[in-house]
């Protein structure tokens, strides 16, 4: 008897540290918010509408992308900053890097696979702004089939751009409006998308190929905000999401990440800062 009461003993003992154990034991949320950046080409200014009122995301979308956040803040431990305080990205080639006004590109960064996508242009001229990645080019491709079928006509504008490029760029328009309107609208050079090959920037005919706000009400830009992340592209700068993304809304500006994650953002209306828990990156 005396021995089964020892057993009795020694198992409460244990049901009772396993109780504490998982007591102790509580979740591990993690937060995400928002970082970003970019500019349009060397045509027409987009027009601007500061009251556009910010849209706003519940915590539950926030928790879904925690995987998400993970994956890219492990990415970001191993990066570097620079004098400025900026972000060098650790894996630039990755298709779904976030580069914006706070996260630049190396040095001399050349995307390695550029090619030209079998689209129309507005210009015949082979200039090195109708390239881009070959992944990137091949959906834009498949993209622009989608939109002819549809009977929707678009035209590509603009592509990559080197960093000397988006440095005269940049310069040309802080010299036309100042340097605190520019950064509303164009990129620093080192910050811009378009260098890494994975954006092009998509006008119409009937927009008589300007890079404007009001392509979104047209047949053209209505089709491609309800069908680009079927592609793997979305629109990178959205609307009410300046503070966030640090640009004005661009409807005409395609962003290239791939069918895995394209849907999800398109879905839940989110900017690829908020998808991967990166802080606002407007000024």
């Amino acid at each position: 008897m005396k021995k089964y009461m020892v057993m009795v003993a020694v198992l409460s003992l244990s049901l009772s540290a396993c109780s504490l154990g998982a007591d102790q034991e509580g979740p591990n949320a993690s937060e995400s918010s928002s970082t970003s950046k970019k500019e349009v080409e060397e045509k027409a200014e987009p027009t601007f509408n500061p009251d556009e009122p910010e849209s706003e995301n519940s915590d539950s979308d926030h928790q879904q992308n925690n995987s998400n956040e993970s994956q890219e803040q492990s990415n970001a431990n191993m990066e570097e900053k620079t004098q400025d305080g900026l972000t060098v990205v650790a894996d630039p080639q990755n298709v779904q890097v976030v580069v914006n006004k706070q996260r630049k590109l190396p040095d001399g960064y050349i995307p390695p696979d550029l090619t030209v996508p079998d689209v129309p242009f507005y210009f015949d001229e082979d200039l090195p702004k109708k390239q881009m990645r070959k992944e990137a080019a091949k959906q834009l491709e498949q993209l622009f089939a989608g939109a002819k079928k549809a009977e929707v006509e678009l035209v590509a504008a603009s592509g990559y751009r080197s960093y000397e490029r988006q440095k005269r760029i940049f310069q040309g328009y802080v010299e036309e409006h100042g340097e605190k309107k520019a950064n509303t609208f164009s990129a620093k050079p080192g910050t811009s998308e378009h260098q890494t090959g994975l954006a092009m920037d998509v006008t119409s005919a009937k927009m008589s190929f300007q890079l404007d706000q009001s392509f979104r009400q047209t047949e053209e830009g209505e089709w491609l905000a309800n069908h680009a992340h079927e592609y793997g592209f979305i629109i990178r700068y959205p609307k009410g999401k300046d503070a966030i993304t640090g640009y004005t809304y661009e409807p005409w500006h395609l962003r290239y990440v791939g069918k895995d994650i394209s849907s999800e953002i398109h879905n839940q209306s989110l900017t690829l800062e908020e998808f991967f828990g990166f802080q606002p990156a407007g000024e």
